[in-house]
């Protein structure tokens, strides 16, 4: 996936960041929707859940927070951000927080599960328009390509790094259920479906 970053801003760069800025809107409502419906987080999210549960400070500006961290550990990595790895680490958390001072918790369970399952849907559409932007990693993918750079197998160094989280998470006190299942599952074929149809492609 990290080939999908790579992309030069002059090709189109309104297009760029307009496609980059609404996908990361959609993340975030995506996130924010599964937050809502009280079924369960991604594993990240799981985390800053139960981080945010610790610190006292709400859920979207505990990811904010954590964005600017996981760039932290980019350094020693060698890693340069790029100019959606800012938006996301901005971005995301304030529109999840945007939603959830608009949509209260759910307590009907059909509405709970719509929630979850609408909000992985919307995540997975966001992570394409904005992946597919080409304007660089998100905080937590760019600690994965660095990784990666240094010689540890992405897909072992992503597996990893996620059940490290979701286990700080669970004992943070994270929400964890059907949805981190769901969203483990589910995320991955939505991902593979709808970047291929939302990358922009380099002009040749």
């Amino acid at each position: 996936m990290a080939n999908y970053f790579l992309a030069p801003l002059k090709d189109r760069p309104i297009e760029r960041l307009t496609r980059c800025v609404f996908g990361l809107a959609l993340f975030g409502t995506g996130i924010g929707m599964q937050k809502a419906g009280n079924l369960g987080l991604p594993p990240w999210d799981v985390f800053h859940d139960g981080v945010s549960k610790i610190i006292g400070l709400p859920f979207g500006r505990t990811i904010v927070l954590t964005s600017a961290f996981v760039m932290l550990l980019w350094i020693p990595l060698r890693q340069a951000p790029g100019l959606a790895t800012i938006l996301n680490a901005v971005e995301v958390g304030i529109t999840a927080d945007i939603f959830l001072s608009i949509v209260p918790e759910a307590h009907a369970m059909p509405l709970r599960i719509f929630l979850m399952l609408g909000g992985i849907v919307v995540t997975g559409i966001g992570s394409g328009f904005y992946i597919g932007a080409g304007l660089g990693p998100g905080p937590r993918d760019g600690l994965m390509v660095g990784l990666a750079k240094r010689g540890i197998n992405l897909g072992k160094a992503r597996t990893g790094v996620e059940i490290a989280v979701l286990l700080a998470g669970i004992t943070l006190g994270g929400s964890i259920g059907i949805g981190t299942i769901a969203f483990a599952v589910l995320i991955g074929p939505i991902v593979a479906k709808t970047l291929p149809l939302l990358q922009i492609r380099p002009t040749k």
